[in-house]
């Protein structure tokens, strides 16, 4: 009741009684992979005509997305980063050797050393794909929401702002966190796919 939170739902989450439905979403591969004693989202985006894709956040292993760029016959156009915590870019630098050097764009808070630094606002297109980035930041300074559009549904790239029936914590600030998601995240359209940082995939409704 302090923290205005729903009694019922949060019962609900703790028990994990609740779970999303599954979703079957073309052009998209979901990597869920171990980071100590939890597991961490990576995702493949491409776009089918150019054969071309995108990776968002790299995860800690290198070597299942390897194989599947592999497998699939994609060129590694750009990479993407919701933000630089530990867990989402353990493999960044092996990655990018083995895919041949490409981009990496994270939002100018967060940028390390050989990134392209990114504001909200900022805007990449790749065939039919294109992308717009919301600074959606709270559980880091520089957390990004990226927007895709060009698939069956249009899609949101979270990273840790927003899970499936909960959210990220709040590690710099939870007021911000909580606006951001209210104000940028939650006003999508029903259908868009949330593609968070850890758990399943889900939807905005």
């Amino acid at each position: 009741e302090e923290l205005q939170l729903d009694v019922q739902k949060l019962l609900l989450s703790a028990r994990r009684e609740w779970n999303p439905a599954s979703l079957n979403i073309s052009e998209i591969k979901q990597f869920n992979l171990p980071f100590g004693g939890m597991r961490v989202n990576a995702y493949v985006v491409w776009n089918k005509e150019s054969s071309k894709a995108w990776i968002f956040d790299t995860g800690p292993t290198a070597e299942p997305i390897l194989d599947f760029l592999t497998h699939e016959n994609l060129s590694l156009d750009s990479i993407f980063l919701t933000h630089t915590h530990p867990d989402h870019i353990a493999c960044l630098e092996e990655l990018k050797q083995k895919t041949g050097n490409p981009p990496v764009f994270v939002h100018k808070l967060e940028s390390p050393v050989g990134a392209e630094s990114i504001e909200e606002g900022f805007e990449y297109v790749l065939g039919n794909l294109t992308l717009k980035a919301l600074h959606t930041h709270g559980h880091s300074v520089g957390g990004t929401t990226f927007l895709v559009d060009g698939l069956k549904h249009p899609v949101a790239m979270v990273g840790d702002a927003l899970f499936a029936g909960s959210m990220g914590g709040g590690m710099v600030s939870y007021e911000d966190a909580l606006r951001n998601n209210r104000e940028k995240i939650m006003v999508l359209p029903d259908q868009t796919i949330v593609c968070p940082g850890h758990g399943p995939t889900t939807t905005i409704r």
